[in-house]
């Protein structure tokens, strides 16, 4: 991919504010809805993924990203699927890190599965890459491949090796499932800060259609917080990622514990971010339908006027959160797409 794709850009970035008054400086970009596992909780066994017509080209998605920095995004998460399996992935990195090397992006980094971080964290490194975040719900080999259904857990854990070998700072995510991994979250704390990893947990969200319901898996952290509370000391800390995770400082680790909890305590009302589809959907809530199209704006003109428009727009239209529900009146998703779609 050649080094700058993107036409010039502003020298003064004009900022995005949301009708509520919330600066947009958070872009999550997935690059593809492909992924190498099938994790219970996120897709059914039998996927049909979107042909390969249908994506953004990886220069379409830098012009886009590009276009968001020069209107003061200061954060780009590349997500999927699992972004790592998408052809030639590494040449966006490589592009996109001109802007860390101008100063107009703070951060450029990832969430991945891991499967691939033993091929790309060196390289990852290399293109200003600072951290990753890192899906894993168990330490189990057999629960681990249960859950991911195609998933290897000893590949996963040479990527983290690799991960920590090129420098990269590595924040573990869980999905806490209840009767599944409850019983393991202590340990998995524990093995995580043991090897310098912060661990995030979030709650199972109701994204698409799987293999049986959600309330079976559905575990509020309120119960995993206060189950951990009588063996660990849980300061609330003021640490913030640019993420909706709330963090606490768990004082017999050193380690720090997040909690995402779109289901019993959403965090709406501080919310600095958007995310833009493989196909150029741009969605202003997770937890929403309404979506912005860019792909027939970038496509439409050589000049980014039109994307320009289409963005501000869109960001003018940004509801102030979501309502997700689960329980078992309502056997149907919250909302028909997967989170490997929209991005995680």
């Amino acid at each position: 991919m050649p080094g700058d794709l993107s036409p010039s850009l502003p020298s003064t970035p004009a900022p995005l504010v949301d009708p509520f008054g919330r600066g947009i400086t958070y872009l999550r970009v997935s690059v593809t809805d492909r992924c190498d596992f099938r994790c219970v909780y996120c897709m059914s066994e039998d996927m049909a993924f979107l042909p390969k017509r249908d994506l953004l080209t990886l220069e379409e998605l830098d012009r886009i990203c590009s276009v968001f920095v020069s209107q003061g995004v200061r954060k780009l998460r590349i997500t999927g699927g699992e972004p790592l399996v998408r052809r030639d992935i590494m040449g966006l990195f490589r592009s996109l890190s001109r802007h860390l090397d101008a100063g107009t992006l703070d951060e450029l980094t990832l969430t991945t599965n891991g499967s691939q971080l033993s091929r790309y964290a060196t390289e990852l490194a290399s293109c200003g890459v600072k951290r990753v975040n890192v899906s894993i719900d168990t330490l189990d080999p057999d629960k681990f491949h249960r859950i991911t259904r195609w998933g290897d857990l000893a590949k996963l854990m040479a990527g983290l090796d690799a991960a920590q070998r090129a420098g990269l700072k590595v924040k573990l995510n869980a999905v806490a499932l209840k009767g599944v991994n409850e019983d393991e979250i202590e340990t998995l704390l524990t093995w995580a800060h043991g090897r310098g990893m912060d661990l995030t947990l979030i709650e199972v969200m109701p994204l698409g259609e799987i293999d049986g319901q959600r309330i079976d898996q559905f575990l509020p952290l309120s119960l995993v917080r206060a189950r951990l509370s009588q063996r660990f000391t849980l300061t609330e800390i003021d640490e913030r990622t640019g993420g909706p995770a709330r963090y606490v400082r768990v004082a017999e680790t050193g380690g720090t514990l997040g909690f995402i909890t779109p289901m019993t305590h959403n965090f709406c009302e501080s919310c600095n971010r958007v995310r833009l589809t493989c196909t150029g959907q741009l969605f202003m809530c997770l937890g929403q339908e309404d979506a912005a199209d860019l792909r027939a704006p970038v496509r439409a003109s050589a000049s980014d006027a039109l994307l320009r428009s289409a963005i501000e727009e869109a960001i003018g239209r940004k509801p102030k959160g979501h309502d997700f529900v689960i329980d078992r009146r309502h056997a149907r998703p919250a909302l028909a797409r997967h989170m490997s779609l929209t991005g995680g």
